[in-house]
């Protein structure tokens, strides 16, 4: 009884420490210049809503600019990672595949051998992705840990049933499509969902790499706000309208930069005990 209780108290104590933060940056993005100024900062007890700070935001200027580039890179980020991780971890998961344990080897060598920042940027440079936004999908484009995890979910697909498909006539590309994807949703959705949080998340390569404000993500911009102490430049609020206080709008970024990742993970969530801890314990 007392380690169930003590269990409870710690579990409290975490769920406490995850939402408390949460709610106090929700409640100062909602909440008006006055409610801040007598709060001292951040507000803990909210007094009423004031969206103004939202209102600013996607109303134009280099926040709401930043957004639709964090989604674009997202988007399209996720899909080329997905894309190229699927076809490197099914031809690794047949293992008559060609060089099959040298490729397999060179990929695993990156868990070990990690080429570092200078070669990594001069490689970038030299490839002309300078100040491009497919500097931010093509270095990252399939990471190991994710490949080694759908190899072993495919590995788990019996080999018989692939048999009876080349025997039927089925190529490898039909056999991955009709056959092993359907088979595959649950780990796909997970390490897409991996895939989709790290480039929505992105913001120590475009500070590598990305020079031209207009091309800065969403997480760029917010570690500009709040810790290189920059006002925000929006253009939304009209002549002769205050805007809002600055600490607001830095809150209600910070609350549209979650959100999304937020709201789509309790779609993905059951999928990762079946996706990812049964297919890798088993491979």
């Amino acid at each position: 009884m007392a380690g169930q209780v003590g269990k409870g108290t710690v579990l409290t104590a975490v769920v406490l420490a995850v939402l408390i933060p949460l709610w106090v940056v929700l409640v100062t993005s909602l909440s008006s210049r006055e409610t801040i100024n007598a709060a001292g900062g951040l507000v803990v007890v909210p007094r009423e809503i004031d969206t103004s700070a939202y209102v600013t935001i996607f109303s134009g200027g280099q926040i709401s600019r930043a957004l639709w580039v964090s989604a674009m890179v997202t988007v399209l980020g996720t899909a080329v990672s997905l894309i190229l991780t699927v076809l490197a971890a099914y031809g690794l998961s047949r293992p008559g595949s060609v060089a099959h344990r040298g490729l397999l080897l060179y990929f695993l060598l990156t868990f070990l051998v990690y080429p570092g920042m200078v070669p990594s940027y001069l490689v970038v440079t030299g490839l002309g992705l300078k100040d491009n936004l497919w500097a931010l999908i093509l270095p990252s484009a399939i990471s190991v840990f994710n490949l080694v995890v759908l190899r072993a979910f495919f590995q788990n697909i019996p080999g018989e049933l692939l048999d009876s498909a080349r025997i039927d006539g089925a190529g490898e590309f039909r056999i991955l499509g009709r056959i092993v994807l359907p088979l595959s949703r649950a780990v796909i959705a997970v390490v897409g969902l991996f895939y989709a949080v790290g480039y929505w998340n992105i913001w120590f390569t475009a500070l590598l790499y990305i020079d031209d404000n207009a091309k800065f993500p969403s997480q760029r911009v917010l570690q500009s706000f709040i810790l290189a102490g920059q006002s925000p430049n929006t253009s939304g609020t009209a002549v002769g309208v205050s805007m809002p206080p600055t600490l607001a709008i830095k809150m209600a970024v910070v609350v549209v930069t979650v959100a999304p990742i937020v709201l789509v993970y309790p779609f993905v969530q059951r999928h990762f005990v079946k996706g990812v801890i049964v297919g890798a314990v088993k491979g």
